[in-house]
């Protein structure tokens, strides 16, 4: 009885709401990475006629001028198009914001093209994961109305799929879901996730090469595998990645503070004006300066650049990427992280080499490291750093020195109480709800309903509205001996309090967990915000 009711209330559901969600990101994520490859080869081209035919660099400024201009009307109807889009992902995974799902489907596509044909350098994960997001809510909402609480589950499997289609890395998509959006195991998230993305892979396995895209983010590469003697290695590295992440972040805020700031009076599209402008200049100068530094990587790989020009290129990069970010234009920062790593793995990889007489053949190795370690330290997520370098470069033999260099350059960047750069957008994100919207807090008993999607459920499965506590629960049933403590039945009454900037739609969310309820006996209080 247990079983067959587990099975139609948890396991049929998952896996079906999974596979919808997979197969349709899917198909929206490949037609996303076709486009991208073609605007980002006649961006390529365009900078390379404009540095020959510079008469029409003008021309193009008014065409950013024009652009400029009407972004912040679409940012304006539709806010979550704009900016980092696995921030913007983890706020709505986490109820902290909402979003309008096919404007805001349409609009990061969109925007995100405009983005790299401009030459701006941002990636397209961030955006896939976005989209992902908004098509497991459409999914929902066209073919499951009548079950709007599968939303939050659907919206984290089209994130993992959408991540795992982008990259190429099916295990780090479903990390993403415990690690990031969710921080927490749950097998509902981890079912849903999971279907999802292997939904989603086979759709993108079977027709990618139809469609003439990669499957993965980087090509296969040898990778010389360290021994033990060589641990000395990824703890130089793990040390040297852990301050320049304190670093990075630091100056991420000096950017953002430039920007919020000492621009605070110039309007929205001036600022993006300013970031296109800037990066035209960059991109006629070298075109390795912009877009999402894909092609940076792969070269990386394969030459070596000389250190004073790996500088150069490290401190444009991470200032344009920086300032594009602040400034809200649409593009993800995982990719162009990923190339911070590499061209800081290489100038170590020179040094070490000039310094200690290390082979060259240790490069690649380093590059992998590097780049680790920068998903760990900068995004804050360990977990993800090493299972994505084994699954997307093969580095299996190099696992301890792996989770060395991870461990150190996040333990770091914890000492110094620094956050990821994600959780840093995340909170400017309700700092400004706390400025625009009016807090409340609803303290109330609510009862479990027949049929629910609660009922039978634990707490640890169930996506609550953002800021709730179940402080505590009790039955009335008389039959409840073999209960489980953990577990959701009818008739539990629930203590529940939860901060709130959306009254209306904190109540929708708790009725469609818990059933309709009876809200005339609610109070809501008012809560000040201190300015």
């Amino acid at each position: 009885m247990k079983a067959n009711r587990n099975f139609l209330n948890l396991i049929f559901p998952a896996i079906m709401f999974g596979a919808i969600t997979g197969v349709l990101t899917a198909g929206v994520i490949m037609l996303f990475k076709l486009a991208t490859k073609y605007v980002i080869a006649f961006s390529q081209d365009s900078y390379a006629f404009l540095r020959e035919k510079f008469y029409f660099v003008p021309l193009v400024l008014i065409a950013f001028y024009v652009l400029a201009k009407i972004l912040p009307l679409v940012y304006k109807k539709y806010p979550r198009t704009r900016g980092c889009g696995i921030p913007s992902s983890l706020a709505v995974l986490r109820n902290i914001v909402s979003f309008k799902w096919l404007g805001t489907l349409l609009g990061v596509f969109f925007l995100s093209l405009i983005s790299f044909l401009i030459g701006v350098p941002l990636g397209n994960e961030g955006p896939s994961v976005l989209m992902g997001v908004a098509v497991g809510k459409g999914s929902v909402r066209t073919l499951a109305k009548k079950r709007p609480a599968w939303e939050s589950y659907t919206m984290t499997g089209g994130a993992c799929a959408g991540f795992a289609v982008a990259t190429g890395a099916s295990v780090s998509g479903v990390l993403f879901a415990v690690e990031e959006a969710h921080q927490r195991i749950s097998p509902m998230i981890l079912i849903v996730g999971s279907v999802a993305v292997m939904f989603a892979q086979a759709v993108s396995y079977t027709f990618s090469p139809l469609l003439g895209i990669s499957i993965g983010l980087f090509p296969t590469i040898d990778i010389t595998i360290l021994s033990v003697a060589d641990v000395w290695i990824p703890l130089v590295m793990g040390i040297v990645f852990g301050f320049v992440a304190v670093l990075f972040l630091k100056y991420y805020h000096v950017i953002g503070n430039f920007s919020n700031v000492k621009l605070k009076k110039l309007p929205h599209y001036v600022k993006i004006f300013l970031v296109f402008a800037i990066t035209l200049v960059f991109g006629l100068i070298s075109y390795s300066f912009v877009s999402t530094g894909h092609d940076v990587f792969v070269f990386l790989l394969e030459q070596n650049v000389a250190i004073y020009g790996l500088l150069i290129l490290l401190l444009v990069r991470t200032t344009l990427m920086l300032f594009a970010n602040t400034n809200r234009v649409t593009g993800g920062v995982f990719l162009p992280i990923i190339t911070l790593g590499a061209i800081l793995a290489s100038i170590m990889s020179q040094g070490m080499q000039q310094a200690f007489g290390l082979s060259s053949e240790y490069s690649t190795a380093i590059l992998v490291l590097g780049v680790s370690a920068c998903i760990s330290a900068m995004m804050k997520m360990p977990l993800t750093a090493i299972v994505f370098a084994l699954e997307v470069f093969g580095c299996v033999g190099n696992v301890l020195h792996l989770i060395i260099v991870v461990a150190i350059s996040y333990a770091i960047t914890e000492i110094f109480g620094i956050k990821g750069i994600n959780a840093t957008i995340i909170n400017s994100l309700t700092k400004i709800q706390e400025e625009t919207q009016e807090k409340k807090v609803l303290d109330v008993f609510l009862v479990v309903k027949k049929g629910c999607f609660a009922e039978y459920k634990k707490s640890k499965d169930i996506i609550w509205p953002s800021n709730l506590s179940v402080i505590s629960k009790s039955s009335h049933n008389l039959d409840n001996e073999n209960r489980d403590a953990e577990t959701f039945y009818e008739g539990d009454v629930l203590h529940v309090r939860c901060e709130t900037f959306d009254e209306e739609q904190t109540k929708v969310k708790l009725n469609a967990i818990l059933g309709e309820q009876d809200y005339s006996k609610l109070e809501f209080n008012i809560k000040k915000n201190l300015k």
